[in-house]
């Protein structure tokens, strides 16, 4: 596996990635790859790529937008659909096309769906930086956030726990 980590950091290296994303890929990585050692069903190669690529639209912007941008990136590089939907879908506990459209964004429903899916976005709720966290610090740094958003972060954060719990 060691190896198909380091092609996938070779991937946001070469998109433009700095460090610090890469570092943080990586830590997110780590944390999504235990959740899914816990449950045999999951796609464990998938949710890898997806955790090590999540950001990769970081190479263009930092904004809400990355994740839309990663995604189409992927999809123009012919990576296969359900990597590119990890990375549309990865922001908080995901948005809705309404509020993508209020966001700015192409209206499409970007909440994770899948057990793969469900694992990356958790697992990116999980991690500052290269630090991990409670749920609960999580959610206690996203006040910014509207209390629907948060709600739905500390749900998909027991969906996960219970899809995940061995």
């Amino acid at each position: 596996m060691p190896d198909r980590i380091q092609h996938y950091e070779n991937i946001l290296r070469e998109a433009g990635c700095s460090a610090k994303v890469i570092a943080h890929c990586r830590a997110v990585t780590d944390c999504a790859g235990e959740y899914a050692a816990r449950n045999p069903e999951v796609d464990r190669d998938l949710v890898l790529a997806g955790a090590m690529l999540h950001d990769i639209g970081r190479s263009s912007t930092h904004t809400i937008h990355h994740a839309q941008d990663g995604a189409d990136l992927l999809r123009s590089r012919g990576f296969p659909e359900d990597l590119a939907r990890i990375v549309e879908c990865h922001t908080g506990a995901g948005l809705t096309a309404d509020e993508c459209t209020i966001l700015g964004l192409s209206p499409r429903d970007c909440v994770p769906a899948t057990t793969e899916e469900k694992i990356v976005a958790h697992a990116d709720n999980l991690i500052a930086g290269k630090h991990r966290l409670s749920i609960e610090e999580s959610i206690g740094s996203a006040i910014h956030l509207p209390k629907k958003a948060r709600t739905r972060m500390y749900r998909l954060a027991r969906e996960v726990e219970l899809l995940c719990s061995g």
